[in-house]
């Protein structure tokens, strides 16, 4: 599966690795749902996706603790698309 067809599906897709799961909802506007299934995932990739959704919630402060904890350099508000783009290519590889 490839970013663009992640971030386009309209049904979360079967079999998809908690990350990505995270990710699937992010885009979907499930801010809730994503952030509860990537508190539960206690790598540097996650501490990544964590930080994201800390800037789609509009809290700065939060997402920079959380890049600081997956070794990423901060990003703002502006890059999430980016970001989100970013991020699916490595959970996705």
């Amino acid at each position: 599966m490839t970013p663009a067809e992640l971030a386009t599906a309209t049904r979360l897709p079967p079999g998809l690795s908690p990350e990505a799961e995270s990710l699937w909802h992010a885009k979907h506007g499930n801010w809730e749902d994503a952030h509860n299934i990537a508190q539960d995932i206690h790598t540097p990739l996650g501490s990544w996706i964590h930080a994201l959704l800390h800037l789609i919630e509009g809290d700065p402060w939060n997402a920079d603790y959380w890049f600081a904890k997956a070794g990423k350099p901060s990003r703002k508000a502006a890059d999430i698309d980016a970001l989100w783009e970013d991020i699916a290519h490595v959970v996705l590889k």
